[in-house]
């Protein structure tokens, strides 16, 4: 049996375990300030009044490889560091002079997992840190236009802005409408779709000599196609230098060079044979090469030639014209300037490794990229609008009617 003594210990050590248990829970619970709604009364810590924003989601994919980075409001980034998640590949970066944002220093790669951490103090010196891992868009899952003319160049008058696409584009609308072409000219500026991959832009004339043109891209972000977003943005201006155009007659096999309305040379050349004529049209040079090697198999034409050092070489086509310079000519032909005797190309007099002072060399060394060459009275076709920089040869309707705005 129990005596009364024994329970009574036992009554009172039961008594005392609950005392310290509730003492103990006290202390843990904090101040005895608590307030009833749990905020927590004046002796709690305060968090801090910045708010960091990493653009990137934590976990998400196809982040942006031009606009990821950080901000913050109501204090200034402290600290931030960005590597390629899982390795120790830093990626540089800066912070604003207001301390409120910062940004990679390069454009991201694509399909790359990145690691972001930062951390931000408010006015009270109080601190608060974020991360985020992040993927940003696949190549599989953007586009990118390939452009011509590069930012900074100087052209001629006749030079359109055209962009390749690398994936075929089903909104076109959307795609053309965050591209914009300007002129300090003031000319209107339209684009036109060929195909689904090729946009151009143009003027309805040629540019005015000296104007210049801005490019905005602001395609980050944009739909092209299901599932298939864009990645540039970026701004691109050109100059327009003097206005030049030449005038090919296939008739008399003269070439007239005319600048800024002004007539400055006469050159004799050769265009194609009657079995291989040149092509009609407004042509626009789109690429210069000191000396570049020519074979007829390339362009469909067997083994008709094979040049390994053509000089002073103007491409006016994809499909293989050029102006360029001819040493091989004078082999069992009539002098220039009398007939016809190339694949299609327009051939001007030049020496082997054009050194020398000849029509050739002047005309390329007096020739920018986007320069006009138009070839008249040959028995060839109108050479297409696609067939190079060549819109020119489509009347301004049709232009505007391939315009997806």
């Amino acid at each position: 049996m129990t005596t009364p003594d024994i329970a009574a210990r036992r009554v009172l050590g039961a008594c005392a375990a609950l005392v310290i248990g509730t003492l103990t829970l006290t202390a843990c619970g904090g101040s005895a300030n608590a307030t009833s709604d749990g905020k927590g009364g004046k002796d709690s810590p305060k968090a801090s009044a910045a708010q960091i924003v990493i653009s990137a989601k934590d976990g998400s994919t196809g982040a942006s490889i031009n606009a990821t980075g950080v901000k913050v409001s109501g204090g200034r980034l402290t600290e931030v560091t960005m590597s390629v998640a899982g390795t120790q590949k830093a990626v540089a970066g800066t912070v604003s002079a207001d301390g409120t944002s910062w940004k990679p220093k390069d454009q991201l790669d694509r399909g790359t997992k990145y690691e972001i951490d930062a951390t931000a103090k408010d006015a009270d010196g109080r601190i608060t840190a974020t991360k985020s891992i992040f993927t940003t868009v696949t190549s599989a899952n953007s586009f990118v236009g390939t452009y011509s003319p590069d930012d900074g160049t100087t052209v001629g008058a006749g030079m359109p802005v055209s962009f390749t696409f690398d994936k075929s584009i089903t909104d076109k609308k959307a795609v053309q409408s965050h591209i914009t072409v300007d002129s300090s000219s003031g000319q209107q500026v339209v684009g036109h779709w060929f195909g689904d991959r090729r946009l151009d832009f143009r003027p309805q004339e040629y540019w005015k000599a000296g104007s210049k043109v801005t490019m905005k891209i602001a395609l980050d972000g944009v739909q092209g196609a299901k599932g298939v977003y864009g990645v540039q943005k970026k701004t691109v201006s050109f100059t327009v230098g003097r206005s030049q155009v030449s005038t090919v007659d296939a008739t008399t096999q003269t070439m007239t060079v005319v600048r800024d309305g002004r007539t400055i040379k006469t050159i004799p050349i050769s265009t194609g044979s009657p079995d291989h004529t040149t092509y009609n049209g407004q042509m626009v040079i789109s690429e210069k090469f000191t000396q570049t090697p020519m074979d007829s198999r390339t362009v469909g034409l067997g083994n008709a030639y094979n040049i390994p050092d053509v000089p002073h070489a103007m491409r006016l086509t994809n499909s293989g014209t050029f102006i360029h310079g001819n040493y091989w000519y004078n082999t069992g032909n009539p002098p220039f300037g009398r007939e016809g005797t190339s694949h299609g190309c327009v051939g001007l007099a030049d020496v082997q490794g054009g050194q020398g002072a000849t029509p050739a060399k002047w005309f390329f060394d007096n020739s920018l990229i986007g320069d006009v060459v138009i070839v008249k009275n040959s028995p060839d076709s109108t050479v297409a609008p696609d067939n190079g920089l060549n819109g020119w040869n489509m009347p301004w309707s049709a232009w505007t009617a391939g315009s997806a705005v």
